[in-house]
This record gives structure tokens, sequence and C-alpha cells, in this order.
């Protein structure tokens, strides 16, 4: 039997993340077992502390061991660290220590949404794809530079370790680990018992863009702030680095390296992001959005547009669009 080991890191850190995991495994084990075969894993909770407690100890959780314990797990999931994930890496060195030791013994590791700060300050993201909360991007760009952040993705698979987008979707990432340690018949059957939607692969839909701009490069924020202000205009990189007195090249560079987007990416994500809203909260047709974020061709529209939220602005209105639901 393997061992699975559900991380309760001292702080206050995400409660859901732990116990649904802990409830989906435990009812993968109990499916498994129901068709004549053998538990997966042994599920347990662990961390440094006695006792963990959770919104203001309106809930705590004990965990099953101590970290100490646990001379060898073959799968570690680190949960949620909500948004004191700053704090609770300073406070869990210990864990991340572990962390790192477990995988060089063997383990696969699997990060929640902003668990994913953990598991790079223990420095096994280093080169590597990593996903976590869209909310989160910025810090997480500005603390961990060295790891290739992908928020756009629901969840990352490399060499064992594995990492999720935000929030809820951490039931997605389970049902995933489920598929790879069990097989596709109990991921069906989880997904149908807990109710998630499986297979799926982007957050996009999700994401509301804010613009990247925890960087230092003061050139680069006046270029963003000048593309922010004029949605409706096609601006081309040209003409940004030749107001700005950057050769094109240099310019490029220093925004993408500043912002994770190139030029044009930054200024198609910021006509999207207009283009959403009118979508969510007008009567506007989608031509009529599409003119207002400066497109002229549907196609071209409708193929960023899907690029960048994964769905056509159709069925973007249609999901979010209360009047156009109906």
């Amino acid at each position: 039997m393997k061992h699975l080991t559900i991380l309760v890191p001292d702080g206050e850190n995400n409660l859901s993340s732990i116990v649904g995991t802990y409830k989906i495994f435990t009812r993968a084990n109990e499916y498994a077992t129901a068709g004549g075969g053998k538990q997966v894993f042994k599920i347990q909770l662990a961390g440094i502390s006695k006792q963990v407690d959770f919104y203001d100890g309106l809930f705590s959780v004990t965990p099953h061991t101590y970290i100490s314990a646990i001379n060898k797990t073959d799968l570690v999931i680190i949960p949620s660290l909500n948004h004191n994930y700053e704090k609770a890496v300073k406070s869990n060195e210990q864990l991340i220590e572990w962390i790192a030791g477990q995988y060089k013994n063997g383990a696969e590791i699997a990060s929640v949404c902003t668990g994913a700060f953990m598991l790079a300050a223990s420095g096994l993201l280093d080169g590597k794809n990593c996903s976590t909360h869209w909310a989160v991007a910025d810090n997480f760009r500005s603390m961990f530079p060295k790891v290739n952040l992908q928020p756009d993705k629901l969840i990352t698979d490399e060499n064992g370790i594995y990492t999720n987008g935000g929030a809820y979707s951490f039931l997605n990432l389970v049902i995933y680990l489920i598929e790879k340690y069990y097989n596709r018949e109990t991921a069906i059957f989880c997904a149908k018992v807990f109710q998630v939607e499986m297979d799926r692969q982007t957050q996009s839909k999700f994401t509301i863009f804010k613009g990247q701009k925890l960087h230092g490069d003061e050139m680069v924020k006046e270029a963003q702030d000048y593309i922010e202000s004029r949605p409706d205009e096609k601006i081309s990189v040209e003409y940004l680095s030749s107001k700005f007195a950057v050769g094109r090249r240099n310019f490029d560079r220093r925004f993408t390296k500043a912002t994770g987007n190139s030029p044009l990416e930054y200024a198609q994500r910021v006509k999207i992001e207009m283009a959403k809203k009118a979508l969510e909260a007008t009567r506007k047709t989608i031509n009529e959005v599409m003119y207002e974020v400066g497109y002229t061709d549907v196609k071209a529209f409708r193929e960023v547009f899907r690029k960048i939220t994964g769905m056509s602005p159709l069925e973007y209105k249609a999901r979010y669009n209360k009047e156009a639901a109906v």
C-alpha cells in the first residue's frame, strides 16, 4: 500500500482543500475495496504542530501524526495557504525542508492554489512549469523568478510535481491524481459522487486581468498605463518603443521580462478584459463590443477571445450575462 501525506501547515490556511482532499481520496479507497480490490493509499494528515486552528479558532485540525514520524511517503499534497502565503512560507521552514527531502527520496508532490508558494520555496519548482491562483500571479513571479509560471493552466504535471490553479479547482487536481494512482473508472466514480467536472484544462475563464505591475521597470509601467488608457486603439510595438525611446528588441525584451506577456499579448488581454465586462453587464451585441475594444475583424476577435478565456464571446455572454441566459 502506498502512503499519502496531506500536509497541515502552521498558520491560517485553507481548511476546505485539506478536508476535501481527505474525503475524496478516502472515498476512492472505499470504491477500490468495494470492487474486491485493495486500498491504494494509507492516508495521513501531518504537520509540525499538534493542532492547527482555522478562521480565528472556529475550526481546528488535529493531524494524525508529525512529519518527523514519516520517514517515507509516496505522495505529498500541500493545501492552499489562502492569502497568507508569505507568512506561511516563513513559519513552515521545517515543513518545506521535509517536502524537498521527500521528493529526493522518490515521493511525488502536489500543491493546491497558493500552496505553490510553499512548494516553490523548497526550490523544487526552479526551471519547471507551475500554476497557482491567477490573483497572486504577480506576487509569485516577483518571489520566484526562476519558476515558469503558467497562470492560465489548471494543472501542471512535470517530473512528479503537480500544481493547480485557484480555490476550489483543487477538486480537479484530486480527480486527476485519483485517475493516475487508481484508474479512470475510480476517477469517474468520484467525479460523479462529488459532482466535479472532469478533464478541465484551464482556469482562463475565471481570470480577471489586472495587469502585472509588481516590478521595478518604470518605463514598462508607463507603457502599460498607456496601453490600458487606450483599449480601443491598435498600438504597435514600434510606436511604443519609439514613444519611450527604446530600441524595438530591447523594449520587447524588457516588457516581457517585467510582465510575463509580450506587448502584443498585454494589449490583447487589456482589450479582452474590457470586452468581458461589457458582455457580462450590458445588452451590447458581440459586434458592438468588438468595435469598442478596437477590433474590426470578427474572426480575429473571436480567436483572441477564445485564446485568452477558453470560450467564444457568445459562450461567455451566455454564461455570465443573466439577461442573455434568460
